[in-house]
């Protein structure tokens, strides 16, 4: 509070009392609604209530993170947030960042789908980071109970997941070898092309319409879903990319976990674009026919529309 003096015309000094101060604070600090409050026990987190946003903190303090040799404190850059505003129809609006582990990155995100929550991006924010950190969107809608309970079995997993990559030995576990690559053919239904101990299955995205400044953009100019393949029949990996629609992504994201495969991330290759492409790259290992089979149904999820 304020408190001004005025010379009025009387010549009589009157006080005028600004509540300035008081109006801004409470702009700031507003009364966290009930079903917020609730979000927050639900999910064991603490948070704030600003701009009519509840904020979710989820920060790692249990990770001690180097970026190229500086030591850097969780608010630098590893505090996973999640946060809920009024939407239509007085449904909540969900979006999230959640700083995971390599190893937190699938078991998370598999919660996440499975809870009906949808995860929009998966990338890394720095590099040289030790130990190495990604960072996952998630989106979702619904009332803010709902919510709470859709995310909560994702949240109680990030510092929980056991690392099933000790750090690396230099031992090499799967070498190069012969694939029956007729098999992975029929399978796709599709030939590929291979290149030394590597066979590669290029798909293009002939169902949509990409143009830039005129050009038409085609599988060759990147406009392409493919899988490799190497190993052999028994012992084999799978690396890849996938060119998705908006309404395609959280399909192929579910396929994907279902049939084990590790997603390694979620991002754009081109800006500007009409419609918007989603790029998703992924890589796993198996027995050679498992993973043409989960290629398979993955692009399965293309071009329903």
């Amino acid at each position: 509070m304020r408190i001004r003096f005025r010379l009025t015309s009387a010549g009589f000094m009157i006080a005028v009392v600004v509540l300035a101060l008081g109006a801004g604070a409470s702009a700031q600090d507003q009364q966290m609604p009930p079903e917020y409050d609730a979000a927050l026990r639900a999910l064991g987190k603490q948070g704030d209530f600003k701009a009519n946003v509840l904020k979710i903190n989820i920060p790692r303090n249990d990770l001690n993170v180097t970026v190229d040799g500086v030591a850097t404190p969780t608010p630098f850059g590893f505090g996973g947030w999640l946060a809920m505003t009024k939407g239509n129809g007085g449904k909540e609006v969900m979006m999230g960042d959640l700083v995971l582990l390599e190893d937190e990155v699938n078991p998370v995100m598999s919660a996440l789908l499975d809870n009906g929550l949808e995860v929009t991006a998966l990338h890394n924010h720095f590099f040289f980071e030790d130990p190495r950190i990604y960072y996952m969107h998630v989106m979702g809608h619904g009332s803010a109970a709902d919510l709470a309970r859709m995310a909560k079995p994702a949240v109680a997993l990030i510092g929980h997941v056991t690392s099933a990559h000790p750090p690396s030995s230099g031992k090499v576990t799967l070498q190069p070898g012969k694939i029956d690559t007729g098999k992975i053919a029929q399978i796709v239904n599709q030939e590929g092309e291979q290149t030394g101990s590597v066979y590669k299955i290029t798909i293009g995205r002939d169902d949509v319409t990409v143009k830039e400044t005129g050009a038409t953009i085609n599988a060759r100019m990147g406009l392409n879903t493919w899988a490799a393949f190497v190993g052999t029949d028994d012992n084999a990996a799978i690396a890849g990319d996938v060119a998705m629609l908006d309404d395609e992504v959280t399909p192929v994201l579910k396929t994907l976990r279902k049939n084990g495969i590790q997603i390694v991330s979620i991002h754009h290759h081109m800006i500007g674009t009409q419609p918007a492409i989603i790029f998703l790259h992924y890589w796993s290992k198996g027995p050679a026919e498992k993973l043409a089979r989960a290629f398979r149904e993955t692009l399965d999820q293309l071009g329903k529309k």
